[in-house]
């Protein structure tokens, strides 16, 4: 059970990256010995030192990690990044002991960082917590494993299954609450992109900005089949790092981009292509819902969010289905049901 409990004290420490490590992934390091946390750290930013140079930076007696052990969510780095190998220091540090929550998928690690340590005559367990390790890191593991972002799909919808009128102007009905609004920039903030379709982009005019929660602007995507959408619109006003994909050649642009993709062809693989080549890891989808459809349809994503409004529409568009029997879960924020759907492959 100890072995368990400091693996969990990893975990929760690595949390604190969040929105912050990407595209690495979260890894929190906790150092015992005698029973003790004689010290600990997390991977804080990227580019920075990892999580477990932080933890042994933190021992003040660097004699006792010669009979300490390490704890680590995720296999110590082997190679030369932006960083030196976590492996070497643990290495040369004389830790004789390494408990590791997960093998990381990274293929320049992948198991090597594990060997190394072996080689060097250190005792290496291997699996503690394994799936609550991986579910942390479940977008990093995602883009390496399936070569294509973590897709989020969210979307809120009316009582009786609409997710806004029929219309051709005017302002979007307001399902969320401004305390649920919160949980959407949240979301946002964690993302590394988002994306809307040609519809919502036009009628809702949106920013896809970060406004009520702190944290970084995601990049934002737009489907653009016809170049049909106006440049008036808050999308084209050049603040974040915007992509258009579209069938038409454009003059070329830094921001937005225009990509060109062939729609004679299904657009999603191509797409799946071009954001794994940016090293874009994380995708949150929110609309419109013929594009959340063709997500759920071809079983290209991997977490849905459903807020169910209150009141009812008695008509207009239709909210997305997922039609497959896949579990749910309901949880109530701010007063307001939140179906969380799991697609996971990790």
């Amino acid at each position: 059970m100890k072995e368990e409990k400091y693996m969990q004290r990893c975990i929760e420490l690595a949390g604190n990256g969040l929105c912050n490590v990407s595209p690495n992934p979260m890894v929190g390091a906790v150092i015992v010995c005698d029973g003790k946390i004689i010290g600990e750290g997390y991977h804080i930013r990227c580019g920075e030192a990892h999580a477990e140079v932080n933890a042994i930076r933190s021992v003040k007696d660097e004699s006792l990690l010669e009979r300490s052990t390490i704890y680590v969510s995720l296999e110590p780095c082997s190679h030369y990044g932006k960083t030196p190998p976590c492996a070497d220091l643990i290495i040369e540090k004389k830790i004789p002991r390494i408990v590791i929550g997960c093998q990381d998928p990274f293929s320049k690690v992948a198991g090597r960082g594990i060997q190394k340590l072996r080689d060097a005559g250190r005792e290496v367990i291997v699996g503690v917590l394994e799936a609550e390790c991986r579910q942390l890191i479940c977008k990093f593991i995602t883009f390496h494993t399936f070569h294509r972002p973590y897709i989020t799909l969210k979307w809120a919808e009316s009582q009786d299954g609409f997710i806004d009128l029929n219309r051709t102007a005017g302002n979007p009905v307001k399902l969320s609450t401004p305390l649920t609004s919160m949980i959407v920039h949240k979301k946002r903030s964690e993302s590394d992109a988002i994306m809307v379709g040609t519809r919502t982009a036009l009628l809702d005019n949106p920013s896809l900005t970060v406004r009520n929660w702190y944290g970084k602007n995601p990049i934002r995507i737009v489907l653009d089949k016809d170049l049909s959408l106006p440049t008036s619109l808050h999308l084209f006003d050049g603040s974040v790092p915007t992509l258009i994909f579209t069938e038409n050649q454009h003059s070329p642009l830094s921001n937005p981009e225009y990509i060109v993709l062939n729609y004679q062809k299904d657009i999603l693989p191509q797409i799946m292509e071009e954001l794994y080549k940016r090293g874009i890891q994380s995708l949150l989808v929110e609309g419109g819902s013929i594009l959340l459809q063709s997500f759920i349809d071809a079983g290209c994503w991997d977490e849905a969010f459903v807020e169910q409004a209150s009141k009812e529409l008695h008509s207009g568009v239709k909210a997305p289905e997922i039609r497959n029997k896949i579990s749910y879960s309901t949880e109530k924020c701010f007063g307001v049901e939140i179906k969380h759907y799991s697609n996971l492959e990790v």
